[in-house]
């Protein structure tokens, strides 16, 4: 399967300005995706605010497997100078909670004379504009179901003594995982025109089958699934849903975003694609094999000098 990649022009500018921001802030929030917190984790972001007390916050739980969210944050909580907590960003009291953990984080920050000043991160669609708006109390900023709808940064004030720096959701160029390039995608962090929805829906059934059987059964009204293939099962449930062609075969396509509608929906129950440990060893053969085309690449360019060298120069008259 192909390696999804995505990374609009935009992100360029805000990988900059987050650079050049970052210089003045006192504690970086990461918003990251309840369902999929390992994948939504910007490793780029990580690079730029390095040494910076950081808040993980693990978005849309009300979604997530409840047994999961509280391996990952046992997982986040347990790293130095990192703090991590779940919620749903629509609910105004446990967003409210992110104000105290930032001063826990920087606890000589928060007065007149010295603000708290905290940036705010996200891959594009995980929620992050409604969560500004609900910690605000007002529409602060524009909020949509398409990848990529904050451009600007924008500062928002939450006290007199405390501000929050707000960026444009911003993957990285390069997913060295593959994995998380199909529980982005199925999440909805990434446009549509940046991946196959087949194969996304058959990777995403392939974690389904093998962790979630029975909430696939009970959707889609089909048994057996954890021993069927990844396509059997997305053939079932195009059958399932009637979604068929002329003589009657499966329309693979609508079967597809079926699939990947009902798990963005959350209407087969509450799922998490990745666990730490499954994350940690998708990522550790993510770097091995990435390390392995640089290696390559390497030879590639040094065996070219070489053979520029060794091309004859005509005499100098």
């Amino acid at each position: 399967m192909a390696m999804i990649q995505w990374f609009p022009g935009h992100m360029h500018l805000t990988q900059k300005a987050i650079a050049e921001r970052i210089k003045n802030i006192d504690v970086v929030i990461e918003l990251l995706d309840a369902r999929l917190p390992g994948s939504s984790a910007n490793p780029m972001l990580a690079t730029l605010t390095q040494g910076k007390p950081a808040l993980k916050v693990l978005n849309k739980q009300d979604l997530a497997d409840p047994d999961r969210t509280a391996l990952w944050l046992a997982h986040y909580n347990a790293q130095p100078g990192m703090r991590a907590i779940a919620l749903d960003a629509s609910i105004s009291a446990p967003a409210k909670a992110l104000i105290a953990a930032c001063h826990e984080l920087a606890p000589n920050r928060g007065s007149m004379v010295k603000p708290m000043r905290v940036l705010i991160c996200g891959i594009p669609n995980v929620g992050k504009s409604t969560l500004i708006n609900t910690l605000a109390g007002k529409r602060a900023t524009k909020t949509g179901d398409e990848a990529g709808v904050t451009k600007l940064e924008q500062r928002i004030a939450l006290a007199p003594d405390f501000y929050l720096y707000d960026t444009p959701g911003m993957l990285w160029p390069r997913i060295i995982v593959a994995k998380s390039g199909y529980n982005l995608a199925a999440s909805g962090a990434v446009g549509r025109n940046a991946f196959d929805e087949q194969e996304v829906a058959l990777e995403l059934l392939d974690t389904l089958k093998t962790h979630y059987p029975s909430l696939v059964e009970a959707r889609f009204k089909i048994q057996g699934v954890a021993q069927m293939t990844d396509e059997q099962v997305l053939e079932a449930i195009g059958r399932a849903r009637g979604a068929l062609q002329s003589g009657k075969s499966v329309n693979w396509q609508k079967a597809a975003e079926i699939a990947i509608y009902d798990f963005r929906a959350a209407v087969m129950g509450r799922i998490t694609l990745e666990s730490p440990e499954e994350f940690a060893k998708w990522l550790a053969a993510g770097q091995t094999l990435d390390a392995q085309r640089q290696l390559k690449k390497d030879a590639i360019e040094l065996d070219r000098k070489i053979r520029f060298k060794q091309i004859p120069r005509p005499a100098s008259r």
